[in-house]
């Protein structure tokens, strides 16, 4: 059984910043983790979800959406089985459930490319 578990959503003021964490466990995915590239989403008008950021398997490689550039920052810990986004200079428009997910092969902003999901945790950015 796989699961993603998210934490560290919250509530902060416009221009604070957020450390999320996803924790992937599970007895074959779990010791499988570095071979898969991992991605945060969030819901948007008009969209499933849309993408965040991804880092590749090794964190050698990563991506961002040009909403979060130059303020967030994906990283991963292969050896704790974690990923993580550090959310600086928080903005309303921030707001949403992210949810990360695991893709069993490149690093890509397709959400439909995913094989696993979180259940997601709620970042509230107030004004």
């Amino acid at each position: 059984q796989v699961q993603l578990v998210e934490s560290g959503g919250g509530l902060v003021q416009a221009g604070g910043s957020l450390r999320l964490s996803c924790a992937a466990s599970g007895p074959t995915f779990g010791p499988a983790f570095r071979w898969y590239a991992m991605g945060w989403f969030r819901p948007a008008p008009g969209k499933e979800r849309e993408f965040v950021a991804a880092i590749n398997w090794s964190g050698g490689s990563t991506f961002y959406a040009d909403s979060a550039k130059g303020r967030f920052t994906i990283s991963r810990d292969n050896a704790k089985g974690t990923v993580y986004l550090q959310m600086n200079s928080l903005k309303p428009e921030d707001t949403a459930l992210y949810y990360c997910a695991a893709e069993r092969g490149s690093l890509t902003t397709d959400l439909n490319e995913y094989d696993y999901w979180g259940q997601g945790t709620q970042v509230t950015v107030s004004s």
